[in-house]
Formats: C-alpha cells, structure tokens, sequence
C-alpha cells in the first residue's frame, strides 16, 4: 500500500509540475511546440543533464566535486551544437574534458539528428514520399533545414536489413505461397516498366510471412530458368515443402515448381484469370460473362466445371475465341482446388490475400513515379512491407481467417503439416 501510494504521490507531483510549466509558458506567450517553444526547451534541459551525467561518470565524480582537483582528466568548458530533434532545432551545450576522450552516447559527436528523426525519416519514406517531399514536410514541421542527400544517407541504412531479410532463414514448410508481380517504373538508360515478385507465405500458425522480393527483367526475361532460381533460393532458406503455390499463370513457375518440390500443387488464381477475360471482352458483355464462368469455378467437381466450360465455349467462342483460349491454356493450373474442402477453395482460388498487401505497396511506388535504380525501387518497397508489421519481421496473423483451412489442409495433404510440427 506505501508503493502504491508513493507511485501516486509522484505522479501527481509530476502532474502539477507540467501543469506549472504550461501554465507559465502560456503566461509568457511561450508556445508548446515549435523552435524556442516549451517542448523544444525541455528537450534541451533534459540532453543537457543527460550528457553533464555521462560526464560525471566519465570522469568518476560530479561537478565542483574536490577530487577533480588532483590534476587528473576534468571538465573543460562547453561548446555549442544544434541537434534536430522531434521538438524542433535545439541548441544545446556539450560539457568537455580535458584530454578529449569523453565520448557522449545521448548525442554522439558529429551527431546532428536524434534518432527519433531518423525514424521519421524512415516513415515517411515507407509511405512513399519522396526525398524532396520529406525535406519539405521536416522543414514545415519542425522547422528545420534537413537535404535531400541526407535524407537518402538515411535511408541507405536500411540496405543492410533488407539483406539480411532477403536471406533469413524460412520455415520447413507453408501450407500456402502466393506469389505476385506489380509494375514498377525503373531508369535503365531509358524509363521502363519492371515487375517486381513478392512472394507471401502463410505458416502452419496461420500467420503470413512475406517471404521476400525479387526484381524480374524487362520485356519476356522470366521463364523457367529464372523461376528456377527464385525458388531455389527460398528452398536454401529452409522451406522443405510447400503444399500449395497459387500465382497468376507466370511463365514457367509451374515447371519450376515440379523440380524443386515435386509435391507442391500450382493452382492459377481465378480472380486473375476472370480479369483478364475481360481484357478480351467489351465492356457491356462483362456481366454476363462473369455470370456464364460463374458454374465454372464453383463447379463440385472437375468434370462439372469441364461441362460448364463446355456450354460458356459454345456461346462465347464465336465472339470472343482469345477468352475461350485464356481458361483452355490455364486449365491445367485452374483445376486443382476444385477436389478440394470448401474451405482451402475459400483461400486458394484467389491471390486477393497477397494483392491487398500490394495495393499498399503500389501506394508507395506510385507517389514516386519511377525510380533511378533497382536498389532505389527495392529499399522503397521493403520499407513499405516492414510498414506493415511494427516488430520488422514482416509477418502478420491471419489465424482466425486460416484456422478452418488449415485443418482442412491437413487432412487432404495427408498429414504432411503435422508432420512438419513434429
């Protein structure tokens, strides 16, 4: 009960001594936020008595103390340096020592900026503003001058993360992995669109787990050789299986697949392929057609869908043939989640799980409009992935949504997710 009410007693002291403080300010025409304003002062009182105390114990006794009278290292002056902190530009002093070697950790020599500033920095810049619009939106803010130069030094630092993020260490198994592409804007000598694959897996807890990003070349440089790779990298990191990879009919992935792991089953997302009927439809048949492919993919079984499919070739192919050649080629990738649970068609036959994380990412590339190199396109777009999960680690739990497939996943796939726990 003392503990209790001591704890109480400080907090109310605290209390009334910021209330004081705001009290005199707004008495003063002090204001609270900005350069020279309440926050910015007391940013500077508490720096300063943070560093006066690093250097008491650099030196091993406190200020006016006699043994700094016995001709060993001691105090010797202050000097000025502004430092860019949340508060504003402060001016603060930085307590010397005699021989030099005190070295402050609160504001490290030749420190300009708190690293609350970088963080800011970091932010904005995994929203997607540019350099320009952070230097604007710092200098709007806080009223500080901060360059575009320094903000992209910022900004490199997270190159070393993104390495070693790339090439973490992946679980033996994922129940799923999806993987999709978005157009990105890149100067190679001339502006061009690159696609960008992400690959998102969902993990046997039913989290998701972007497993990582991969820059493919312009024009028709992906095929099976490409993916091969790409997949051999994950395969490296630790994934030993993977039951089910759903993307949208790239070329040669599913090939690829079979090679690194021959169990995996390759399934084309039906939402991808209904959009890309469309490319070949006229707008005022699109109903209609979305009503005919319906029967398709919600058929029982394959030989259902393959009747269904049947009919919609026999009314449409007269007009539009390039659709009926579309679900023909795909078939092969289409059919697969049709012998399965209700529940595992639930979160299969669309990448709508992995295009709804795009969407934030295309956000991101798009307030930029393109990007000088690959490097720059990649920082932007892991920095707005590890914007979507505060720890860093890019994860997320999806357990509510994945818990009934991933039973249903474990029974149809024999076991092999709870063989993988074991």
């Amino acid at each position: 009960m003392v503990e209790v009410g001591a704890s109480a007693a400080a907090a109310a002291v605290d209390a009334r001594v910021v209330a004081e403080l705001v009290a005199r300010a707004q008495a003063e025409g002090t204001p609270v936020g900005g350069e020279g304003g309440l926050l910015a002062q007391l940013t500077k009182l508490v720096l300063e008595a943070s560093l006066q105390g690093e250097m008491d114990a650099h030196l091993g006794y406190a200020k006016h103390d006699p043994a700094g009278r016995d001709g060993k290292n001691s105090r010797n002056g202050k000097r000025s340096k502004t430092v860019l902190t949340e508060a504003g530009p402060v001016e603060i002093e930085v307590p010397r020592d005699r021989d030099s070697s005190f070295e402050p950790q609160i504001v490290r020599k030749h420190q300009r900026r708190l690293d609350g500033i970088d963080g800011i920095v970091l932010s904005l810049s995994a929203k997607g503003l540019t350099t320009g619009e952070i230097s604007a939106h710092l200098a709007e803010v806080y009223g500080a001058s901060v360059s575009r130069d320094t903000i992209s030094t910022i900004t490199d630092r997270v190159l070393e993360g993104m390495a070693e993020w790339q090439s973490r260490p992946l679980d033996e198994i994922y129940p799923v992995v999806f993987i999709d592409a978005l157009r990105v804007k890149i100067r190679d000598g001339q502006v061009a669109n690159r696609p960008i694959y992400l690959a998102l897996g969902v993990t046997v807890d039913g989290q998701r787990d972007f497993l990582g990003l991969w820059a493919g070349e312009h024009g028709e440089g992906e095929g099976a050789k490409y993916w091969l790779r790409v997949l051999t990298e994950i395969k490296n990191r630790g994934v030993k299986d993977v039951l089910m990879l759903v993307c949208d009919g790239l070329k040669g992935l599913p090939d690829s697949v079979a090679v690194t792991w021959p169990q995996t089953v390759v399934q084309t997302c039906v939402v991808h392929l209904l959009r890309n009927s469309f490319a070949y439809a006229g707008r005022q048949h699109w109903s209609q057609i979305a009503k005919d492919l319906k029967p398709v993919y919600t058929a029982p079984t394959e030989v259902a869908a393959f009747d269904r499919f049947a009919e919609f070739s026999e009314k449409w192919e007269g007009r539009y043939p390039a659709i009926v050649r579309l679900w023909t080629s795909a078939w092969a990738e289409f059919v697969p989640f049709l012998a399965f649970d209700i529940e595992i068609r639930k979160v299969v036959c669309t990448t709508n799980a992995i295009e709804s994380v795009n969407a934030r990412l295309r956000r991101a590339v798009n307030a930029r409009g393109h990007f000088p190199t690959e490097q720059a396109a990649m920082k932007c777009l892991y920095m707005a992935l590890m914007g979507l999960d505060p720890t860093g680690q890019g994860r997320g739990a999806w357990v509510r949504r994945w818990k009934p497939a991933l039973n249903a996943f474990d029974i149809h796939f024999d076991g092999r997710l709870t063989a993988a726990n074991r």
